[in-house]
């Protein structure tokens, strides 16, 4: 028990001494934080920015639907009739009615022709019906049958456009994670590079150090206290870049969707992310320390 206390003692101290000699070189070290926190900030930042788009996007909801326009001289009553008519079939989910009257409505609210609108002697739209399928596995061949229906003039199916969005967000995502390797890279060199300086600065402790029996276990403990430090202080400014950055996008974010009758908000950080983060760059630094501190010890030997 007294050595583990005594093991415990010593880490505490490596620690201390890192935090010691960060806070003396103040500028440096700010310098270096700030590197590794641009590293970290603008992949998570992207990431985030991605997920918002898929939730922009209703995680898919509703985008197998398609709509049957009817002919102009379809009056209602048929139009509910092709409504139940199609409802019990066992591959549609849903059937929403959108009466002439309503479409004409809604149109005359969102294409600011209401006055050219006023002009028309009639109601120029159809009746049309919005089918939800249960599955997009036959959506092609229930689109087919129900443009064949007495009453139905054409079918609207487009999910091409889906398919499109998913790829581009597939592209996206992958380009975001070469990023995210590329940059991880970045900040275990900047780590690494910070450490060999901080090496070639205390040569001469180290070798005296080595003269009096310190194993090189022992010496390469600060200096991974010391990267460890470093990249968790660029983990932390990155969560507060990318939360500041957030924020103001916010507000202008909210607008745009405002006007398009949307409540979507900007999605942050969650709890578990931001943990990841700090996490992740903890261990980077860590590991830019440890490659940097082996290396570099190694050829630190008293003649």
């Amino acid at each position: 028990m007294g050595r583990v206390r005594h093991l415990l003692s010593l880490h505490a101290q490596n620690l201390l001494g890192a935090m010691g000699r960060i806070a003396r070189q103040p500028v440096n070290s700010l310098m270096t934080i700030v590197v590794i926190a641009i590293a970290l900030a603008l992949p998570a930042g992207f990431r985030i920015l991605l997920n918002n788009v898929q939730i922009l996007s209703g995680s898919w909801e509703g985008v197998i639907d398609f709509t049957v326009y009817l002919a102009v001289d379809v009056e209602i009553e048929r139009a509910q009739e092709l409504m139940s008519e199609i409802e019990a079939r066992p591959q549609v989910a849903d059937v929403i009615l959108v009466s002439r009257e309503a479409a004409l409505e809604e149109f005359r609210s969102y294409s600011g022709f209401g006055e050219a609108l006023d002009a028309l002697e009639e109601n120029p739209l159809p009746h049309a019906l919005v089918v939800r399928p249960v599955n997009d596995l036959e959506i092609d061949m229930l689109a087919t049958e129900l443009e064949s229906l007495a009453g139905v003039d054409f079918v609207q199916l487009d999910t091409a456009w889906v398919e499109r969005l998913g790829a581009i967000l597939s592209l996206v995502r992958r380009v975001i994670d070469m990023a995210t390797a590329l940059l991880s890279f970045a900040v275990v060199l900047v780590i690494g590079n910070t450490i060999r300086l901080e090496i070639n600065t205390r040569r001469e402790e180290i070798l005296v150090i080595k003269l009096v029996g310190g194993s090189d276990a022992f010496i390469r403990r600060p200096f991974l206290y010391t990267g460890f430090l470093f990249g968790l202080a660029g983990g932390i400014v990155a969560v507060i870049t990318v939360a500041v950055g957030l924020r103001l996008m916010a507000s202008p974010a909210r607008t745009l969707a405002e006007l398009y009758g949307s409540t979507f908000a900007i999605a942050g950080l969650t709890l578990p992310q931001t943990l990841l983060l700090l996490g992740g760059s903890a261990i980077l630094g860590w590991a830019g320390a440890g490659i940097a501190a082996g290396r570099h010890l190694r050829a630190i030997e008293p003649s």
